[in-house]
């Protein structure tokens, strides 16, 4: 199959400043003054993407995904290494990169589609698709610099998308805007899956790549540590790369621990309609206050469940914890359930600690339905 992707031995430094004199006075009353470090943002970053493929890259903030991406799409120049693309390339980057703020929304997508190799008569032909699908109406006559972040990223991905690209990169930005939007943009990324399109996608939405990805790559600190099946992936980053978040923002994640989950009757074997209890031991180095979160997956990757963790706080003391977890029934079908839990802070936003496949639970039923979950309508001829 051909490569539409080829990352061989990228390596991206920058040169940090620091008491870097401002003025052009201060330069010359003290010439060669102030100091620098070099910081090198990627690694040795190899990877090669086919074509049909959609990939997603996962690490917490600093492990160097926008800097690849815009490696990749031309906007930063590697170090070292070399870069190979294959067919045309549209990017969602971050919020604020590729439009030009003092031109109208107009005139930034005829821009756009110069930068792609289009000419004025083909980017006519799309205008008004694009304009549609951007939902801007009266405003793609106003400057840039006056849209909220959620027209701004509905008329970036209008023109991405509609522009026929053959791989189509998204860092993040469908994290901005309305959910109603969002669906219609995930429409549009499983319709480009269908035609063979490669994506290239970044999110903290581990829920996104699952449903989309077959495979992720994981980068902590510049460097590749996984690239492979996007379930693998997920644990990788979940249990391994959290804990090394910003000590800023994440600061409990080394003193909390998940150390076992447990039932009474020590199975997790349940007939399905079923309730069940099981008791989840945390400990933890002081107190602290966060939310409670599980999730129940299916052997194939499918998210059965996610429990609201904005409605499940605890409050951790120092030492060893016991959350008690019941569950009023069960109505899934016969088979073998993965168990995640985890721990999150106050907002729901940074996870302070996370057990991938906890538990396994198997259900047992003796019913005929088919599926995951039974639905047992009645049926009445009218």
């Amino acid at each position: 199959m051909v490569n539409t992707i080829e990352v061989q031995g990228i390596f991206k430094e920058f040169v940090i400043h620091h008491e870097r004199h401002q003025s052009l006075k201060e330069r010359l009353l003290h010439p060669g003054s102030g100091t620098s470090e070099k910081f090198r943002a990627l690694e040795n970053i190899s990877f090669s993407i086919a074509a049909g493929e959609t990939v997603g890259i996962l690490g917490h903030n600093g492990s160097g995904k926008s800097t690849l991406l815009k490696t990749i799409c031309g906007v930063l120049a590697p170090t070292t290494g070399e870069i190979k693309l294959r067919g045309t390339l549209a990017a969602l980057l971050e919020l604020g990169a590729g439009f030009q703020p003092e031109l109208s929304g107009r005139e930034n997508v005829y821009l756009y589609g110069a930068m792609l190799g289009l000419k004025r008569k083909e980017v006519a032909a799309i205008f008004d698709e694009i304009v549609d699908f951007s939902e801007i109406g009266k405003f793609i006559d106003t400057q840039v610099k006056f849209y909220s972040s959620g027209m701004y990223v509905r008329l970036a991905f209008a023109v991405a998308v509609n522009v026929d690209p053959d791989i189509l990169v998204v860092d993040e930005v469908l994290a901005v805007g309305d959910e109603r939007f969002r669906a219609k943009c995930m429409d549009r990324i499983i319709r480009f899956q269908r035609e063979g399109r490669t994506i290239l996608l970044v999110t903290h939405d581990a829920d996104q790549v699952r449903r989309l990805c077959s495979r992720t790559i994981v980068l902590n600190r510049g460097e590749l540590v996984f690239d492979g099946p996007t379930t693998e992936g997920l644990k990788v980053f979940r249990e391994h790369l959290h804990a090394s978040e910003d000590s800023t923002t994440n600061s409990a994640n080394e003193n909390i621990e998940i150390t076992s989950v447990t039932t009474p009757s020590g199975t997790f074997d349940v007939r399905s309609g079923e309730g069940m209890h099981f008791d989840v031991a945390i400990s933890s180095a002081k107190a602290y206050a966060g939310h409670f979160v599980m999730e129940l997956h299916s052997r194939r990757g499918e998210l059965i469940s996610r429990s609201d963790a904005m409605t499940s706080p605890v409050q951790l003391k120092p030492g060893s914890n016991v959350v008690g977890i019941d569950i009023a029934a069960l109505p899934l079908l016969d088979g073998v359930y993965d168990l995640n839990v985890g721990i999150v802070d106050e907002i729901g936003q940074n996870v302070l600690a996370w057990s991938e496949k906890a538990a396994t639970i198997e259900v047992a039923y003796d019913g005929r339905e088919q599926g995951i979950i039974e639905i047992a309508p009645s049926i009445t001829q009218l």
